[in-house]
């Protein structure tokens, strides 16, 4: 903030010590262009005072008379541009005080006209070939870099912005109402019914069985055990370790031909079940509601939140290292991201010229949507100038340069002058 206040306050003074340079080369011109004017007063005088002693002073007189008609009507008329002269109310006089609101929506109206036309952006556009520019910039490696800093600080900015509790509640919502409020069933048995289609699911009935078949052998103890646990108290001991031993061979043998028949009974039903699984998740009303009373139950309220809370917490955290360390590996591959990016735009005639074409569509949709609200900055931030104020501006800027048209109509006017008196001279005389 202090940066900022000391950037205005240099800008502030920049500005006024230029205005102050305008002012001052403003009256040294009104002072020359005074001068002459005087200067031919001067000269007028004395050729009239003397014009009858010494006859040639006449051509003198003449072009001094001229000379002051020049400069007294260049006079008038840059005056009459700013003020009334000499405190006058002629009509047709300080015209810019008068007219500001009329000159800043005629302004308006020739730059939407003349600048902000559809036609006239694209085809300066279409010329331009600004993606083949902003490519070669972005290949730059300090470009890119920049980007990249430009990016992190606009990425720390919000961080600082937003807060913990709004971004976790927009993330609670989201969850809400993209994964919550849409039924489950239905799409993910559309999804299962594919997998199983697919046999996709095989490969994991696979892995299940082998990891059972592989517990079963390496279990005898315990499933003798469970056996021994479970029998009558009156039943000799073994008698529970032969019961227990062809109860753990029985299922031994089971799980190895589950295990090595592709096609065995057991395989095929669980096929079939799953199958039929995937269709009622689809249309049957009981199992759908079976399912988004499982939703609910695994992700109600506390959850959710949780969720977005952990999710933001991981979110933000993994930025904030990421922004703050240049060696960072999102920031890295973000340059590079940007200047291969570049370098695209430079190599790739087709990519650039849909860059190109994008960017003159987007600027002549821009130009022809907002142009009437453009040019409203400039008609109503004139007409919040003051009259007076907005002369003095207007002065300040080109009062130099209109100070020469005072200059030039002196001259100017005694060369008039003296061409006409030397003509009638020479016609009448």
């Amino acid at each position: 903030m202090a940066q900022t206040q000391q950037l205005g306050t240099a800008t502030s003074a920049t500005a006024r010590n230029r205005d102050a340079e305008k002012a001052a080369a403003l009256r040294r011109m009104k002072r020359i262009a005074l001068g002459l004017l005087l200067f031919m007063a001067v000269v007028f005088f004395f050729a009239f005072a003397f014009q009858h002693q010494y006859p040639w002073l006449t051509y003198v007189r003449a072009a001094a008379e001229g000379g002051m008609v020049g400069a007294l009507a260049d006079w008038f008329a840059v005056t009459a541009l700013f003020k009334y002269p000499m405190g006058i109310k002629i009509p047709h006089t300080a015209i810019i005080p008068n007219r500001k609101d009329e000159i800043g929506a005629s302004l308006g109206d020739f730059v939407e006209t003349n600048f902000l036309s559809e036609a006239v952006v694209s085809e300066k556009l279409a010329n331009t070939e600004i993606a083949q520019k902003v490519g070669t910039w972005l290949a730059k490696p300090e470009s890119a870099q920049r980007v990249a800093t430009e990016g992190s600080a606009a990425i720390r900015g919000a961080m600082a912005v937003l807060k913990d509790d709004d971004v976790q509640d927009i993330i609670e919502a989201m969850v809400r109402k993209h994964v919550l409020e849409p039924p489950w069933g239905p799409p993910i048995g559309k999804l299962a019914e594919r997998i199983f289609a697919d046999g996709h699911h095989h490969a994991l009935v696979d892995l299940l069985v082998d990891r059972s078949t592989t517990w079963i052998r390496a279990n005898h103890t315990t499933i003798s055990g469970l056996v021994a646990e479970r029998s009558p108290s009156w039943v000799p001991q073994f008698v529970d370790g032969l019961v227990g031993d062809k109860i753990y061979t029985e299922i031994y043998k089971f799980a190895r031909a589950v295990q090595d028949d592709p096609r065995h009974e057991v395989r095929l039903k669980l096929d079939e079940y799953l199958k039929e699984l995937a269709q009622e998740l689809q249309h049957d009303p009981a199992m759908i509601a079976k399912a988004e009373s499982l939703k609910n139950q695994v992700l109600g309220d506390p959850e959710v939140r949780e969720l977005a809370g952990r999710t933001w917490a991981t979110i933000k955290s993994a930025l904030t290292d990421a922004v703050e360390d240049p060696n960072s590996e999102l920031r890295l591959k973000f340059t590079a991201a940007v200047q291969d990016f570049g370098s695209k735009l430079v190599n790739d005639p087709e990519l650039a010229a849909k860059a190109n074409k994008w960017i003159a569509d987007a600027a002549a949709y821009l130009v022809g949507t907002y142009k009437h609200e453009i040019t409203s900055l400039i008609t109503d931030t004139v007409g919040r100038w003051d009259a007076v104020e907005t002369s003095e501006k207007i002065e300040l800027q080109v009062g130099k340069d209109l100070q020469f048209i005072r200059i030039n109509g002196t001259v100017v006017g005694s060369l008039a002058g003296l061409a006409i008196f030397t003509v009638a001279t020479l016609v009448f005389g």
